[in-house]
């Protein structure tokens, strides 16, 4: 078994979230199933909750899991607690998902009563037995961590909870003539500057979506990005050809509130659309690379390191809070392995 699959709501619709270790073959297997879609909040992919879709992952059982009632009560204590402490929905969703799947996994056991030891059968009898990936398994342990900072009376030490051993993979990054490409692709002016956006800004995906003309600051060459990840407010530099760009933009579609719309006025544009125009982008041009929204924003770090860019400020332009983060783009940039000569050539 090389996944692993249950129930979720995603924007009140009821999926099947599909969860695996990083595997390009299962990524193109799952795209082949109607309805897939990445959720770069939750991140993992889900599918249509349909009976078909719930055969072909077994998933049944799961239907009815749930954890006890104690359970029940602190994980809605812990949604309260997350909350006061302002923490955004995706996250406060993604937490007591996590939570949720090891209570029930102890559903027969008081809460007081689970110890560290329980975290690691939980890891062997649970994550390991399913093929769960190390990024889910450290999901789990940030929620534990928090969860139990609030639990009284209880047996575990918060700070003994280990966290899985990182994989090193690293960013999956694009030539910039593979990028004009993409970003050239369609003639529709407002799906070229969404893409173009994205790249030239080195945007998140719901950076970009929750942006409103107000943002734009045409003045200082200037994109306010409000806040963005870790509730941070950071500013990106615009250049010449983006303005130009939007200012085409605005006279043929005039957004009233978002500065990308869907098809109503004054609703944002979704995920889902987002990824197609990217997705058609590559049909376009013949790209069959599993190409995703944050490849370009890889593709810009990279690209502004290999031009010269101090490595701080692609941290401050990323909004990165440790350089560790940013620090990863020196492995995939080429500049300095092109100029090392292979002893092969002296053969």
């Amino acid at each position: 078994m090389t996944w692993a699959a249950k129930l979720i709501k995603h924007k009140s619709e009821n999926r099947i979230a599909v969860y695996f270790e990083k595997n390009q073959d299962l990524i193109a297997r799952i795209k082949q199933i109607e309805g897939a879609r990445w959720s770069q909040q939750k991140t993992v992919w889900h599918i249509p909750d349909t009976i078909e879709n719930r055969e072909r992952f077994k998933i049944e059982s799961l239907a009815n899991s749930l954890p006890s009632p104690e359970g029940i009560v602190h994980i809605e204590k812990f949604k309260q607690w997350l909350r006061s402490k302002r923490y955004s929905e995706s996250t406060l969703t993604s937490y007591s998902e996590a939570l949720k799947s090891f209570l029930v996994f102890y559903r027969e056991k008081p809460i007081a009563d689970i110890t560290n030891e329980d975290v690691i059968v939980y890891n062997n009898d649970y994550i390991l037995k399913n093929n769960l990936s190390a990024s889910y398994q450290n999901q789990i342990v940030n929620a534990l961590k928090l969860f139990y900072r609030t639990v009284q009376n209880k047996l575990i030490v918060v700070d003994a909870i280990h966290r899985p051993k990182r994989s090193k993979s690293l960013p999956n990054v694009l030539s910039k003539e593979e990028v004009k490409l993409i970003l050239n692709a369609h003639s529709n002016i407002k799906h070229k500057t969404m893409l173009s956006m994205i790249y030239s800004c080195g945007l998140r995906r719901s950076e970009l979506l929750n942006l409103k003309f107000s943002d734009i600051d045409s003045k200082r060459n200037i994109v306010l990005l409000k806040n963005a990840k870790g509730k941070k407010d950071r500013i990106a530099p615009l250049s010449p050809k983006i303005l130009k760009m939007l200012r085409e933009y605005y006279i043929a579609y005039k957004p009233k509130t978002w500065l990308f719309e869907g098809q109503n006025v004054g609703e944002m544009y979704s995920e889902y659309s987002l990824q197609s125009v990217l997705k058609q982008a590559l049909q376009k041009v013949g790209n069959t690379k599993p190409v995703t929204l944050h490849w370009l924003r890889h593709s810009y770090a990279t690209h502004l390191l290999e031009s010269g860019t101090d490595l701080r400020y692609i941290q401050e332009l990323l909004g990165h809070s440790s350089s560790k983060t940013t620090e990863i783009y020196t492995h995939v940039s080429t500049k300095s392995i092109q100029q090392i000569k292979s002893p092969f050539d002296d053969l």
